[in-house]
């Protein structure tokens, strides 16, 4: 059977249905961990040390050596996406505690914390995928920077700035740490950046399904409607941010900028970890985890489809408008040369 080709075809498959399942194990048999308890209740509740691994590892997966074009555009990407979360953490930190959830038909479940993650993280890998088929190669490798932003670490410094959360400083420090010393060791020795690198996609499955432990399908059932808005909502918004962006900082063609308006896979996974060291949010987590699910995948429906639209109708016209002014200056310095003899 070739299970991996059919999961491959779900976006963000490696992570949802590993989710899924585990959310069905917790559903319908909540106290499997306990009846097996050893290496079984590990990989049910281990979602923290596996997220800590692959942190580590996707730090090792990224080279210092990237050149100034690759990190200028993975920095105005990263740069305009945190924007919009802090903009959406003030903005709704005004009128919303940590512990509030909207309710409704259309909005039930939505939180400052389900609001931040959904906007703060991109899918680097549908990004990588799309700038590969789409774009420049510059583009594509940015993908691996654009990872960076995966975690919670950026998560909490835009709920702390934002006076939504405090944070003790070891706990920021904490998050960093692994990611920080699979870098270090990345950069200092390629054998062990190519040795560790793989291993971050390897985990994907894995903590999706320690993760799906946590969800009640009732809660799925409940934030269905919500959360393709809150997908819709992520990828238009972003979309109509980044794309200028990259038009005026980096000199895209807005590819690059479409391509960037998704949510991670892996931003599931934030909701509960930074509930672990802000228990002001634990009430609030398990929605925010069922909303971003389904926002991950909307939003992994949506990109492909406008960034080819965008391709077809708007790209050559920005590159040709763009040739034809290079073109144009290149004339008038000639010219200039040619009158002064």
């Amino acid at each position: 059977m070739e299970i991996k080709k059919i999961i491959d075809k779900v976006p963000g498959g490696m992570m949802l249905i590993p989710l899924l399942l585990g959310a069905t194990i917790h559903t319908f048999a909540p106290n499997t961990s306990e009846y097996f308890g050893s290496f079984t209740k590990g990989l049910i509740t281990g979602a923290v040390p596996i997220l800590a691994v692959w942190t580590f590892c996707l730090g090792a997966s990224i080279n210092l050596k990237a050149t100034g074009t690759v990190m200028r555009k993975a920095g105005v990407l990263i740069g305009a996406k945190i924007g919009i979360a802090c903009i959406v953490a003030f903005i709704f930190g005004h009128y919303m505690l940590p512990t509030e959830m909207l309710t409704g038909a259309f909005f039930a479940g939505f939180s400052i914390l389900a609001l931040v993650v959904a906007f703060d993280m991109t899918n680097a890998g549908l990004f990588s995928s799309l700038t590969s088929q789409y774009g420049s190669k510059e583009e594509a490798a940015a993908g691996a920077l654009i990872g960076i932003e995966s975690g919670p670490l950026f998560t909490m410094l835009i709920l702390g700035s934002a006076g939504v959360a405090t944070f003790h400083p070891a706990h920021l420090v904490g998050v960093i740490l692994p990611f920080l010393f699979g870098f270090i060791l990345g950069n200092l020795d390629e054998n062990l950046r190519n040795f560790f690198a793989p291993a971050a996609k390897v985990m994907i499955p894995f903590f999706g399904f320690a993760l799906g432990n946590s969800i009640d399908f009732k809660l799925i059932l409940e934030t269905g409607i919500p959360g393709i808005i809150l997908g819709i909502s992520v990828v238009v918004i972003s979309a109509l941010v980044l794309i200028p962006a990259d038009i005026l900082f980096t000199k895209g063609n807005g590819v690059a900028g479409i391509a960037a308006s998704s949510t991670a896979g892996s931003a599931a996974a934030t909701p509960m970890l930074i509930a672990q060291v802000a228990p002001q949010f634990k009430s609030v987590a398990p929605a925010a985890t069922t909303l971003i699910a389904t926002c991950v995948v909307i939003s992994a429906l949506l990109v492909p489809v406008l960034t080819s639209m965008w391709v077809k109708h708007f790209a050559w016209k920005i590159d040709a408008k763009r040739k034809s002014k290079q073109a144009h200056r290149s004339i008038e310095v000639l010219e200039k040369e040619i009158s002064n003899g």
